[in-house]
């Protein structure tokens, strides 16, 4: 925290804070350390992306200033699949599938959240989800909402151009309800959430306060930086992991150095720990001062996900590739290893099947097209033929194979 500002003005200083219920109540909780709150992670995946890492940074901040966080997975949301801001309907997951992921997402959260007693807390709404009396929640729930307020909600716009199933119409009533047994059994007090999720959040408050009285104690903000992150954490060849088997700490590390220019500091302030006067002076910083302000982003948030070791080690890999390099500098630079099936009956193996097996083109068919655009080049040579090939000697001790300004792998056999 900022040595002589509490929690909720840096937040604020940092441009985290979008809308807010209760504005005085809350920044006197936050301030006072007296903030029980929860942000809710479907498990979509196995791992966590760059969008839900922003909200892992805000617990962490507000854990550090004495408030109590609860991480909430959805184990029960997650079988119907939030409709927020999507044209289609989610693929539907098997149970097994959601647990295994809620199982990730934990080890995950423990690089940000201290868990324990009287710590930080996983929850999963599996437990009161899955096993709900369809008729009596109906009774005792869906009589608290107006399906006209509902059908005006931001969240289901863009699902109804193409048709809102009565599967995820439900979603918003779902997450009403992880609130209001939050609330009740842990004393919850707070939600945090993104732009996109205000609809679903504010429901949950008056969920809290039809059921218990206006003066149940439940409060909403929305913040900045969960759809900030959501934007941040898809690129044109997919999402942005934070488990290093998905996306490595070099391409993690590349990610942030080579984010626009215009949102750096933006970056810098929203996701960094580091102080906000030093940042400020970031602002007066031009042209190839810029690049250094891309490096600290990327050094910060290599280090936050992955350690100061690995972050130390992408590092490294990147200045080997932009300046002159020197021998052995290629040793943290990203390694692909081809396997002996790579290879025909002569031994030899076509830049197609580098560039898939490699990690930088998900399809030949996207291989071949960057080929011949002339998008790929191998140790500085740019490849003319998608029909080239190249032997296991002279793989033996790696060739740099890249595909556009940014995207690297030394490959060897």
């Amino acid at each position: 925290m900022e040595k002589n500002m509490k929690i909720y003005e840096e937040l604020q200083a940092r441009g985290l804070l979008a809308q807010l219920t209760d504005p005085a109540e809350i920044r006197d909780l936050v301030n006072d350390g007296k903030a029980t709150f929860y942000i809710g992670f479907d498990p979509t995946a196995d791992s966590l992306h760059v969008g839900h890492f922003m909200a892992l940074l805000l617990m962490k901040r507000l854990q550090e200033a004495g408030n109590k966080p609860i991480a909430l997975v959805g184990g029960g949301t997650g079988m119907i699949g939030d409709p927020s801001g999507r044209t289609d309907l989610r693929s539907m997951m098997t149970v097994e599938q959601i647990d295994h992921n809620c199982e990730c997402f934990k080890k995950q959260m423990s690089r940000f959240i201290e868990f324990g007693e009287g710590k930080a807390m996983m929850v999963n709404n599996a437990d009161w989800l899955r096993d709900l009396n369809y008729i009596e929640f109906l009774r005792d729930i869906g009589s608290c909402f107006s399906v006209n307020e509902m059908l005006r909600a931001r969240c289901y716009e863009q699902r109804m151009e193409k048709g809102l199933s009565f599967l995820e119409f439900n979603y918003m009533i779902m997450q009403a309800f992880d609130f209001y047994n939050l609330y009740r059994t842990y004393g919850c007090n707070m939600q945090f959430g993104g732009d996109d999720q205000w609809s679903n959040m504010l429901a949950g408050t008056e969920l809290i306060r039809k059921k218990l009285g206006k003066d149940a104690f439940a409060m909403t903000i929305t913040l900045l930086l969960n759809s900030e992150g959501k934007k941040m954490g898809k690129t044109a060849k997919g999402a942005v992991w934070l488990d290093p088997d998905k996306t490595s700490p070099y391409d993690f590390y590349q990610y942030w150095r080579n984010i626009g220019d215009a949102d750096v500091l933006k970056c810098l302030r929203m996701m960094t720990f580091l102080p906000l006067e030093q940042i400020d002076e970031m602002d007066k910083w031009e042209g190839a001062q810029l690049n250094t302000a891309k490096e600290i982003l990327a050094t910060e948030l290599t280090t936050l996900v992955h350690g100061s070791d690995e972050a130390a080690k992408a590092k490294a890999g990147a200045e080997a590739l932009f300046s002159a390099a020197t021998p052995g500098s290629m040793d943290n630079v990203p390694t692909a290893v081809l396997a002996a099936e790579d290879f025909n009956e002569n031994g030899e193996v076509d830049i197609l099947t580098i560039l898939v097996k490699a990690g930088l083109e998900k399809s030949r068919g996207d291989a071949r097209r960057d080929v011949i655009q002339g998008g790929v080049t191998v140790d500085g040579e740019k490849v003319q033929d998608f029909k080239a090939v190249f032997t296991k000697d002279a793989l033996k001790d790696g060739k740099l194979v890249k595909r556009g300004k940014k995207s690297f792998k030394l490959v060897k056999c």
